[in-house]
């Protein structure tokens, strides 16, 4: 790319574009400035210690000027509707500002990722809003390229996880008008595809570029094509009654989406999000589009613990994820997690992880562990047998009971896939790593992928417990790990 020998900003760069966006021109040699408010995400996400992380606030001009030094194009990918009623005020404040420091800064160019829509006067609050904050980043004079999508179609966006939990959750769907909008849905990959590109299309400067994929269809359309592509039966029902807002209480109430973001994205859907003029395929004609069923499949096709989000997982945890609360919904799993401190050393721990299972048992309340067994063979399974490897310790691809041994990263985690007979998939991580304070952490971690209905009922039906049989089994790992040696075979062994 042309742009390889200057710096680019992006802004925002912890949320689900700028992370991704990142990501991708970092590996193809661009340099890249990663600005956000929470820098420790970013340095999880971005580990390389020469990736260039700064701390920077949109309402801050002094953080501003220090985050623009030197650069040359910004995206910016900013967006406030998470922080609640307020989120216009705070969007166009942030704008103002950030287009004001711009220019002092001489920037050559701001990207900006906004919203498809048609006239402002019959525009969403939210939608005109997006078109408003295009309007206040080139007031300065800093030349703005504008993209205009509608619901990016990937695992982790707002809009299609909205999408996944309806439709994963509710077998007969009563819809207002709204679900009957025509829209055009583009693919996560597409918009990176875009926002690349416009870095080497100078003829892309001053733009406002509508951007969609291959299909234009109804919101009910994008459920009814996600169902097909998860093997569910759906039926819509339409209804005139619901408005947008009593539509959001509905949407919190079963998805784990908040009532305050669940309110500008439905109402945002009142209007029809097309692409009205030609110019993405005239500027960028070498990006050919997916089609929405494609884009669901990509966004399902790896459904496991290692491709979710690590800022949803690892880092910076949500309000919603405070030890030791239940669980978290991410990327269409349920996570439950517990963690426990000890004295002894990873090592010593990893060996009883290691002598789990079989004659050896889960260190306590086995008659609940062989109930399950039992339930599993009642519906057709024949899991819970009790198996492990003859030797001391386990390696992948081992059957231990009703486990398999996924991967080993000795002595930090151990990751094994749940074979039981389920309505989803499951997984049981446990994770090792010595603290600051000379004790070791071990949390103990559930992956739950429900299909579903029936999955999701079976996920509440069995968290109580699961908090009584993992908060046991952490205590007693714990305990056994004090007098704990490797075995001679396993010393000095990388899993």
């Amino acid at each position: 790319m042309s742009e390889g020998c200057k710096k680019i900003l992006i802004t925002g760069a912890t949320g689900y574009v700028g992370r991704q966006l990142a990501a991708r021109l970092l590996a193809d040699g661009i340099k890249v400035r990663l600005m956000a408010r929470n820098t420790s995400t970013l340095k999880q996400l971005f580990p390389d210690t020469a990736t260039d992380i700064i701390h920077a606030d949109a309402n801050d001009e002094r953080s501003l000027r220090a985050a623009l030094e030197g650069i040359s194009t910004a995206y910016y990918l900013i967006h406030s509707m998470s922080s609640g009623s307020d989120f216009i005020r705070l969007d166009y404040d942030a704008a103002a500002k950030f287009a004001k420091a711009a220019k002092a800064a001489g920037l050559e160019r701001i990207i900006y990722l906004g919203g498809l829509g048609g006239s402002d006067a019959e525009l969403s609050a939210h939608l005109h809003s997006r078109h408003e904050v295009g309007r206040i980043l080139a007031q300065t004079g800093v030349p703005v390229t504008e993209f205009r999508g509608a619901v990016i179609v990937g695992a982790g966006s707002l809009s299609f996880e909205m999408i996944r939990y309806l439709t994963e959750r509710i077998p007969v769907m009563i819809c207002p008008r709204w679900v009957f909008t025509r829209i055009q849905p583009i693919a996560i990959e597409d918009v990176l595809a875009y926002l690349t590109a416009a870095l080497d299309n100078p003829d892309s400067i001053g733009r406002v570029i509508e951007i969609g994929g291959a299909d234009v269809l109804r919101y009910a359309d994008l459920m009814r094509i996600y169902a097909q592509q998860r093997g569910l039966q759906r039926w819509i029902v339409r209804v005139g009654v619901l408005t947008p807002k009593l539509s959001s209480y509905w949407v919190h109430l079963v998805t784990p989406i908040s009532s305050s973001v669940a309110i500008p994205l439905i109402e945002g859907l009142k209007n029809e999000v097309v692409v009205t003029q030609a110019d993405a395929k005239t500027l960028f004609p070498e990006i050919a589009v997916s089609d929405y069923r494609h884009a669901v499949k990509s966004a399902l096709q790896n459904i496991h613990p290692d491709s979710l989000d690590v800022t949803a997982k690892d880092v910076n945890p949500s309000r919603r994820w405070k030890w030791p609360r239940f669980c978290v919904h991410c990327q269409g799993m349920t996570i439950e997690a517990q963690r426990i401190y000890c004295h002894s050393s990873p090592e010593q721990v990893f060996t009883v992880l290691d002598r789990l299972g079989g004659s050896n048992g889960w260190l306590g309340l086995e008659w609940i562990w062989h109930l399950r067994g039992w339930v599993d063979r009642f519906f057709g399974g024949h899991t819970f047998k009790s198996r492990r490897p003859d030797r001391s310790w386990l390696e992948p691809d081992d059957i231990v009971d009703c486990f398999t041994v996924e991967k080993i990263n000795r002595p930090n985690r151990l990751l094994l896939r749940v074979n039981y007979k389920l309505p989803g998939q499951g997984w049981l991580e446990f994770k090792i790593l010595p603290t600051s304070k000379n004790q070791t952490q071990i949390t103990c971690t559930i992956y739950f992928a429900s299909k579903g209905l029936l999955g999701t009922l079976y996920w509440y039906s069995v968290l109580l417990p699961h908090r009584l049989v993992f908060s046991r089994l952490l205590k007693q790992i714990a305990a056994a790990s004090i007098t704990q040696q490797p075995p001679l075979a396993e010393q000095g062994k990388i899993g």
